[in-house]
């Protein structure tokens, strides 16, 4: 069987720090397709490294409706499980591997980090269950834009 997934690459930015306060630091990749090529969700991925380092995630591909509605800037904001480092200035790869769940407005922030705990731990057995030895190779492409990429 073939495995699918959504490949997007790009400059860590800075953002405005509010996966860091509740807990859950993500590196921002700004999306060029703000029309969504992939529909806004949450997904159980791999990020990689410059130094070819791979490192399982939690992402999230939207506008953040919790805080900004419809009207935020569509980005990946990928929470790396176990890391703790600085990504800001690094060109990251993003794999998309499984939809967990759509994107969702939540009534409090308390709710948003309940919801986030289970996509980590969502995100974490899917990777368990999809080592990244198992990604297939993503050409070099230009950076924000995201395309399907075929496994074996």
């Amino acid at each position: 069987m073939t495995a699918e997934f959504f490949v997007v690459r790009g400059q860590v930015e800075k953002g405005d720090q509010r996966g860091r306060e509740l807990g859950f630091p993500t590196a921002n990749i700004a999306l060029r397709d703000q029309d969504g090529q992939v529909g806004d969700g949450v997904w159980a991925g791999w990020a990689e490294r410059a130094d070819g380092t791979r490192i399982a995630a939690a992402v999230s591909v939207g506008r953040r409706p919790t805080y900004y509605g419809a009207d935020g800037y569509r980005l990946v904001e990928a929470h790396l499980l176990d890391f703790g480092g600085d990504l800001y200035g690094e060109t990251l790869t993003v794999w998309l591997g499984h939809h967990l769940r759509e994107q969702e407005k939540y009534p409090s922030s308390e709710a948003l980090i309940a919801a986030l705990d289970k996509d980590i731990a969502n995100a974490a057995k899917w990777a368990a269950d999809n080592p990244a030895e198992g990604l297939p190779t993503a050409e070099p492409a230009e950076e924000g834009v995201v395309r399907r990429v075929q496994g074996s």
